[in-house]
C-alpha cells in the first residue's frame, strides 16, 4: 500500500484495488478493455484425438491455435485450466513495438503488428489497438551512440526506424521536459493494444477455422507413449496427441514437471500506475506516442485522457515470487493481483515526474501489480525440446503480447512443415542445461529484469549467477589472468591481461581495452605458440551398426575415412545450413563430433529426432560434460607438442585433418590436426579432470618458444583473415551453404541422399542472388561487429555477418552479404557503423593463407626450384 511519507512527498490519492477474486470476467487491469467483445463461451466437446494439444489459453497459446488452424491443421485442441488471458496476459500493459535489440526477433515483432493491424477486419472482433508510435530518449552521449549501433542492425529490415532530434521529440511529445534530451529513437506503428481482446480476437479466429478451446480442462497427467504420441489427462477425460505444446505461462514449470524437465523460468512482479485524466493530455490533438525512458527505466504512454507508466526497478529493489518455483502457483490464482508497492518503484515515479511534469498534478486511479514470467536472459523459450520427443514450449515471455502473434505463425510454420521459418536460436529452449540450477535462474531473472533498460554494448557480458558448476578444468587456473566469457554455462576466456595493463570490463561501441592485449595474443599466435581453452564445444559420440548411414542422411559431405577429421553441414528440408560440426571418424563405425557451445542441444536434438524417425541402430551419447579441450596453435605447435609425446607429428605422418589417439606426457588425449586459427595446430581431447594437469605440462614445455595464452576474441581476428566462416553468422537457418560459399563442403554427387540435397539442387539450379563477400575497409576506432547495413549507390542492400579488426594489414574485416552483381572483387560498397558510412571493398579471400595451404605451396615451389 502507499507509505505516508509517498503521500506526502506528492500528496497522490491512493487507489481502491479491485478484489483479488472478483467474480465474473475481471476487466484489464487498466480499465480499458474491449466491453465491446463479449466473452467466449467454452466448447462442450470434447476429442479423443488430435493433432496438437496446446496447454495454456493466454495470449501465446491461442495464437498458435489460430494460426495452426489457419493454415490448415486438423485436430487443434487448446486446453486452458480455468479461463482464457488468465496469469500474465488479462492484466499486461499491451505495448506494442518493432524494436528489438536483436536481428531477427525483430521479425517476430514485425509479423505480430501486421497481424494485429488487421485481425479486427478478419474476426469481427474490437481488438482497442492504437499506433501512435513510440520514442525511446537518450539523454546521454553512450545512448545516442547506442541509437545509431541500432540503427544500423535496423536497416535491412523491413522495420520503419529513425534516429529524431529534441525539436521534432518536443513536437511530437510537447508534455516532455527537453532539459536533458539529446535524442530519440523512433518507431512509426508502434503503441498498444488491449490484451483481453486480442485474445478473445485470436479465440475467434482459431475456432473460425476450426480449433477446439477447451475450458476449464486443467491438464492432470502427460504420458508418453513409445510411438511418440502422448495421453494428456485431464478430469473431463483422456486425450490423444501427435504432440503438445507448452504454453502454459505461470503454470510452465507445473507442465515441465510433467514430463520430467524442470523449465528454468520464475516468476517476477512488475508493476504499473494509472492516472486520472489530467487536463494537458486530454487538451492534446492527437495521442501521444509511446515512451520509453531509457535512464529512467520506465514506459510511459496515454491511457484515454490520463497516463500510464511502468518501471523497471534494479535488481536489488524488483521482487521475485521465489515461493511459487519450489511450492507451485497457489491453487485458484488466475485473475489476481498483489498488493502494490510504490516504494519499489519510488525512484522511477519521481524520474517520471521530472522528464513528464504533469504527472505532479495527477492522481493515480490504479496500481497494478501482477506476476510474469522470466527465464534467465528475459527472452522466451520457444521450438522442440530436446529430449523429450514431440515436446515443444512457447513459454518464459516477458512480453507476450508483442511476442505472441509472431511467435504463433513462427512456431505453426515450424510444427507443419519441419524447419523453423528463420533463425531463433537465441530463443531456443535447448540453450539451458542441467546446469540451469534455481538459483541460477532466479540470480539471472533479477539481473534481467533490473538491465531492461540498460545500455545494450556488443560483446556485452552479465554476471549475476556465474560461475555456474559447468566450469572447465581451467577455470581457476585461469580466471585471476583473463576477462571470461559466459558461453552454454562455461567460462571461456576472452582475452588475456598483462601487469600494469586495465583488467576491467569496459564494453564500449568503439575500440577499448582489450584492443591491444587481443593484439599481442593474435602476434603471439601468428609468430610464436599460444594455447586456448575449447572446453566449451559440444560433444557427441555416435556408434552403433547404422552409425555410416545415419551420418551419411544427415550430412552434405562425406563422411571421413577411419582417422580422419572433417567438416560437415546439416541442412534443412529446404536447404538451409541447420547446424556445421567437425566429424572425427575414430575408429570403424564410431564418431566423434563437435559443435559450438551455444548449439550443443540444438544439434543434438536434430541428430537424436532423425535417428527416432529413420529407425537407425545407433547409439548416442552426449559427452559434453565429460571432456575438455585444449587448443594448441601457432609455427611452434609442433616443436612444442613433440618434446611431450612418442607419436611422429611430423607434417608427412600427422597430417591435416588426421586424428590419433595418443599420450602427452602421459596424459590419454584424442588428437585432432585442425585449428580454427588456420595456423598449424592442434586440439586435444581429455577428460576434463585432466585439463590442468594437461595444461601446466605444455606451458613449461613451451617456455623456451615463447609460448603463452591466447582467447576468442584472437581467435576471431585469425578466423576472419582465413576467410573461416562461423555458424550462427555466416551460415544459420537464414542461409543456404552455396550462398555462404561452403561448396567444398557440399557433395551433391555423393550417393546418398542427405537431408536438403533436392532442394539444393534446386537452388543451385536458380542461381544465386546473393553471396558472402570478405570486405576491407578502414575506419577511425570502431570496427564491424556484424548485421551491420551496406549500402550502395544511396540504398542498403545486404549486412554484414561478422567483424573484426585485422592485426595484419591494420584495417578493419567483414563477412557480408551483397547482392551477386555486387560480389565481384574489387567492388566498392559503404558499411555503416555508429551513424556514418564507411567504404568497404570486396577482396580475393583468404586475405591471409591458412598454414597448410602456405606449407602446400611451398612444398610446391620448392619442387619447381629443384
Amino acid at each position: 500500500m502507499l507509505r505516508s511519507g509517498v503521500q506526502r512527498l506528492r500528496g497522490l490519492p491512493l487507489p481502491s484495488l479491485p478484489p483479488r477474486s472478483s467474480p465474473g470476467r475481471p476487466r484489464s487491469a487498466c480499465g480499458r478493455q474491449g466491453e465491446e467483445n463479449p466473452p467466449l463461451s467454452a466448447e462442450t466437446r470434447w476429442k479423443d484425438r488430435a493433432e496438437t494439444v496446446i496447454i495454456g489459453g493466454g495470449c501465446i497459446g491461442v495464437s498458435l491455435a489460430y494460426h495452426l488452424a489457419k493454415a490448415g491443421m486438423k485436430d487443434v485442441v487448446l486446453l486452458e485450466k480455468s479461463e482464457l488471458t488468465a496469469g500474465s496476459t488479462w492484466h499486461a500493459a499491451g505495448l506494442t513495438t518493432y524494436f528489438h535489440p536483436g536481428i531477427n526477433l525483430k521479425k517476430i515483432h514485425y509479423a505480430s503488428i501486421k497481424l494485429y493491424e488487421k485481425l479486427e477486419e478478419e474476426t469481427g472482433q474490437v481488438l482497442g489497438f492504437h499506433q501512435p508510435g513510440s520514442i525511446r530518449i537518450a539523454t546521454t552521449p553512450v545512448r545516442v551512440d547506442e541509437f545509431k549501433y541500432q540503427m544500423t542492425r535496423t536497416g535491412w529490415h523491413a522495420t520503419e526506424q529513425y534516429i529524431i532530434g529534441p525539436e521534432k521529440i518536443q513536437e511530437m511529445f510537447p508534455l516532455l521536459n527537453m532539459n536533458k534530451i539529446l535524442a530519440g529513437l523512433y518507431n512509426p506503428g508502434d503503441g498498444h493494444i488491449d490484451p483481453y481482446s486480442l485474445t478473445m480476437a485470436l479465440a475467434a479466429g482459431a475456432r473460425k477455422y476450426g480449433a477446439l478451446l477447451k475450458y476449464p480442462a486443467p491438464v492432470t497427467s502427460l504420458k508418453p507413449r513409445s510411438d511418440g504420441t502422448w495421453d494428456v489427462e485431464t478430469p473431463e477425460g483422456s486425450m490423444r496427441a501427435n504432440r503438445i505444446v507448452n504454453t502454459a505461462g505461470l503454470w510452465a514449470r507445473e507442465v515441465g514437471k510433467m514430463v520430467g524437465l524442470e523449465h528454468p523460468l520464475i516468476p517476477v512482479q512488475h508493476q504499473y500506475v494509472v492516472t486520472s485524466t489530467i487536463p494537458e493530455v486530454k487538451a492534446l490533438k492527437r495521442e501521444l506516442p509511446v515512451l520509453r525512458d531509457l535512464e529512467g527505466s520506465y514506459y510511459l504512454r496515454q491511457e484515454r485522457d490520463g497516463l500510464l507508466f511502468g518501471p523497471y526497478e534494479s535488481q536489488e529493489k524488483m521482487k521475485v515470487q521465489d515461493a511459487w518455483v519450489t511450492s507451485g502457483v497457489p491453487p485458484g490464482f488466475g485473475k489476481e493481483l498483489f498488493e502494490s508497492d510504490l516504494d519499489r518503484i519510488m525512484e522511477h515515479v519521481e524520474a517520471a515526474m521530472e522528464m513528464v511534469p504533469v504527472l505532479k498534478k495527477a492522481d493515480i486511479i490504479n496500481i497494478v501489480n501482477g506476476p510474469i514470467t522470466y527465464s534467465p536472459d528475459i527472452l522466451p523459450m520457444v521450438g522442440p525440446h530436446q529430449g523429450v520427443r514431440n515436446y515443444w514450449v512457447a513459454i518464459g515471455f516477458g512480453y507476450g503480447i508483442i511476442h505472441a502473434g509472431g511467435v504463433g505463425k513462427y512456431l505453426s510454420d515450424w510444427i507443419l512443415h519441419g524447419e523453423p521459418p528463420f533463425d531463433l536460436i537465441e530463443l531456443d529452449p535447448n540453450r539451458y542445461g542441467k546446469w540451469t540450477t534455481t538459483q541460477y535462474t532466479e540470480a539471472k531473472a533479477r539481473e534481467s529484469y533490473g538491465f531492461n533498460n540498460i545500455v545494450g554494448y556488443p560483446k556485452e557480458e552479465r554476471f549475476a549467477g556465474r560461475p555456474t558448476q559447468r566450469v572447465s578444468g581451467l577455470y581457476k587456473t585461469l580466471e585471476s589472468k583473463c576477462s571470461m566469457g559466459f558461453h552454454a554455462g562455461w567460462e571461456q576466456p576472452h582475452w588475456f591481461y598483462k601487469p600494469g595493463q586495465d583488467t576491467q570490463y569496459r564494453p564500449s561501441f568503439r575500440r577499448t581495452n582489450w584492443f591491444e592485449p587481443v593484439g599481442s595474443e593474435y602476434k603471439q599466435v601468428m609468430q610464436k605458440v599460444g594455447v586456448i581453452d575449447l572446453s566449451p564445444f559440444g560433444k557427441f559420440n555416435i556408434k552403433g551398426q547404422d552409425s555410416v548411414r545415419l551420418l551419411d542422411h544427415l550430412f552434405a559431405n562425406v563422411i571421413p575415412k577411419v582417422g580422419f577429421t572433417n567438416i560437415s553441414h546439416m541442412l534443412t528440408p529446404k536447404g538451409r545450413v541447420y547446424a556445421e560440426l567437425t566429424v572425427s571418424h575414430q575408429t570403424p563405425g564410431e564418431f566423434l563430433l563437435i559443435t559450438g557451445s551455444g548449439s550443443e542441444l540444438h544439434d543434438l536434438r536434430w541428430i537424436e529426432e532423425e535417428a527416432v524417425n529413420g529407425g537407425y541402430d545407433v547409439e548416442i551419447r552426449n559427452i559434453t560434460d565429460e571432456l575438455g579441450v585444449l587448443g594448441i596453435a601457432g609455427p611452434h605447435a609442433r616443436k612444442v607438442l613433440q618434446k611431450l609425446t612418442a607419436e611422429d607429428l611430423s607434417d608427412e605422418v600427422f597430417k591435416f585433418l588426421q586424428t590419433k589417439s595418443l599420450k602427452v606426457s602421459n596424459i590419454p588425449v584424442t588428437a585432432i590436426r585442425i585449428s580454427y586459427t588456420g595456423e598449424l595446430g592442434w586440439e586435444l581431447y581429455h577428460k576434463r579432470e585432466d585439463s590442468a594437469a594437461l595444461y601446466d605440462i605444455i606451458m613449461n614445455a613451451g617456455q623456451e618458444e615463447g609460448i603463452d595464452n591466447f582467447g576468442t576474441y584472437a581467435m576471431n581476428a585469425l578466423r576472419l583473415e582465413k576467410a573461416f566462416r562461423a555458424w550462427g553468422s555466416e551460415m544459420n537457418c537464414d542461409t543456404n551453404p552455396l550462398e555462404a560459399g561452403l561448396e567444398y563442403f557440399i557433395k551433391l554427387n555423393k550417393p546418398a541422399d542427405f537431408i536438403g540435397k533436392q532442394a539444393l539442387k534446386q537452388i543451385k539450379a536458380k542461381g544465386l542472388k546473393r553471396r558472402l563477400v570478405c570486405l576491407t575497409l578502414a575506419t577511425d576506432d570502431v570496427d564491424p561487429e556484424g548485421n551491420e547495413s551496406i549500402w550502395y549507390d544511396g540504398k542498403v542492400v545486404g549486412n554484414t555477418t561478422s567483424g573484426s579488426y585485422s592485426y595484419s594489414i591494420q584495417k578493419s574485416l567483414a563477412f557480408a552479404y551483397v547482392p551477386v552483381e555486387l560480389s565481384k572483387v574489387g567492388q566498392q560498397v559503404e558499411v555503416e557503423l555508429l551513424g556514418k558510412n564507411y567504404l568497404a571493398s570486396v577482396i580475393q579471400e583468404p586475405l591471409v593463407l591458412t598454414e597448410p595451404t602456405r606449407n602446400r605451396l611451398q612444398k610446391k615451389s620448392g619442387k619447381h626450384e629443384i
